[in-house]
């Protein structure tokens, strides 16, 4: 096994974007592919881990950009939020912008279009929703420490993705009642949907960099738990 990686330029509303391959080229035909939506610092070194952690298990991995190239930040910018309060304000452009990734992901030669899916993390767990909502062409979605409320546009219904939420109890981002809200909005959108749980665990828990604060920082239980729960999921989802 050696695992690859490679940039990948692709086009979209606001393009180009930049994002990353990676895959293991001991593996021949078209495998499953699994896209990654970064946080809100964008595409980075965490993400490609991420895509390389896929090809490890027999997938594609897609660390996709919804910023645009060039468009990132670090914990230590001005305003490390700047590009994600951007779609965060505009959520029928992040969703174009998904679909488009997804468009990417589909166009890869090392991808079996009729088995993908997307995981995603904070912002990018937001986004991974966003595109089960909107149809996104993907058999189901992961969201690791997202945030829940729903976007100004209707939901397809039913929503065909399948989703596994993988939440820190502890979440100031997400309390108690949104978590609730989501569960019922999937619910009435005929959405199968799962949700775990983590006690003792904050926002950002699958980040062994972010700053622990109260209601945020990293948990490796709750990290090593939420991957495993990941990797049972898209298992059953491309059986």
């Amino acid at each position: 096994m050696t695992i690859r990686r490679r940039t990948h330029i692709y086009d979209g509303p606001g393009g180009p974007f930049e994002g990353v391959v990676a895959w293991d080229d001991a593996a021949t035909g078209p495998r499953p592919g699994v896209m990654i939506v970064p946080n809100v610092l964008g595409q980075k070194e965490f993400d490609t881990m991420k895509a390389e952690a896929l090809a490890a298990l027999g997938y594609v991995g897609f660390a996709c950009d919804t910023y645009g190239r060039g468009r990132r930040t670090t914990r230590e910018s001005p305003d490390p939020a700047i590009y994600m309060n951007e779609l965060a304000a505009d959520r029928a452009l992040l969703r174009d912008r998904l679909h488009a990734s997804v468009a990417a992901l589909h166009a890869l030669p090392e991808v079996d279009v009729t088995r993908t899916a997307a995981i995603g993390y904070c912002f990018g767990g937001k986004s991974v929703i966003d595109l089960a909502r909107s149809g996104g062409d993907v058999l189901g979605v992961v969201s690791f420490h997202g945030i829940y409320d729903p976007p100004p546009y209707d939901n397809v219904s039913p929503i065909a993705a399948k989703l596994l939420i993988c939440h820190g109890w502890d979440d100031p981002l997400a309390p108690p009642d949104s978590v609730v809200a989501l569960g019922e909005e999937m619910t009435a959108a005929g959405a199968d949907w799962q949700l775990h749980a983590f006690g003792d665990t904050g926002h950002a828990f699958t980040d062994p960099s972010a700053p622990a604060r109260p209601g945020f920082g990293y948990n490796p239980d709750s990290d090593r738990r939420s991957w495993a729960a990941m990797r049972d999921f898209l298992g059953e989802l491309f059986a």
